[in-house]
C-alpha cells in the first residue's frame, strides 16, 4: 500500500450527486511529502465532490493547525489553517491542468488528491514564520541580536533591537499576554 493511497479518489465509480470524503493530516503526511517546513500538524480536510453532467466539482475545506519553526528563534510556532480550495475535473484525451480546471485521461479510474491538499496547505502558511513580539525564545533572541550585523540608518532593525532589549530585561516569571 502506497504512502498516499488513502488520498486516491475513485472518480470513475462515483454516481451523480454529492459525495463527502474526510482526511486527517498529521506529522506523517508532511514527512511523506518530504516537507522540511512543517514539523507537525493536526488538520482536518473535508472534500466534497459534486458529480454532474460529466464534471466533478471538488471543494476542499481545511481546518486545523500546523507547527513550523519560527524564523527568528527556531522554536515551534503554531499556525492556524482555515482555508478552502475548489477545482473542476473532467475526463478527456490527455492530462491538462489550469488554475481552476483539470482534465485527466479516460484511462485513470482514480485521482490522487494528496498533492492538491499539500499545495493548498503550503500556500496557506505565511511566508514569514515569527512569534509575536515578546514570545520568541529569549536565549536565542539574545544570540541573534549579538551576532546580527548593524546597518546604520536601518530604523526597523534599531526598533527591533530596542524591543529585544525590553524583552531581555523582562523578568522570566512575568505572565505572557495572549
Amino acid at each position: 500500500m502506497g504512502k498516499f493511497s488513502q488520498f486516491k479518489l475513485p472518480l470513475r465509480s462515483l454516481a451523480e450527486g454529492k459525495h463527502t470524503f474526510e482526511y486527517h493530516l498529521d506529522k506523517q503526511f508532511f514527512q511523506n511529502m518530504e516537507s522540511a517546513d512543517v514539523r507537525d500538524a493536526d488538520l482536518n480536510v473535508t472534500l466534497t465532490v459534486t458529480y454532474q453532467h460529466g464534471v466533478y466539482a471538488l471543494s476542499f475545506d481545511f481546518k486545523g493547525v500546523v507547527i513550523v519553526p519560527c524564523d527568528r528563534c527556531l522554536d515551534d510556532l503554531s499556525i492556524d489553517i482555515d482555508t478552502t480550495y475548489a477545482i473542476n475535473v473532467r475526463y478527456g484525451e490527455d492530462y491538462n491542468d489550469s488554475d481552476d480546471f483539470m482534465e485527466i485521461p479516460e484511462t485513470d479510474a482514480f485521482l490522487n488528491v494528496a498533492y492538491m491538499i499539500f499545495d493548498t496547505v503550503s500556500l496557506a502558511i505565511p511566508i514569514k514564520h515569527v512569534h509575536p513580539m515578546g514570545k520568541c525564545n529569549r536565549a536565542m533572541s539574545s544570540l541573534l541580536k549579538k551576532h546580527r550585523a548593524h546597518v546604520p540608518g536601518d530604523d526597523d532593525a534599531e526598533l527591533e533591537d530596542e524591543l529585544m532589549d525590553e524583552m531581555d530585561s523582562m523578568p522570566e516569571d512575568q505572565p505572557s499576554e495572549d
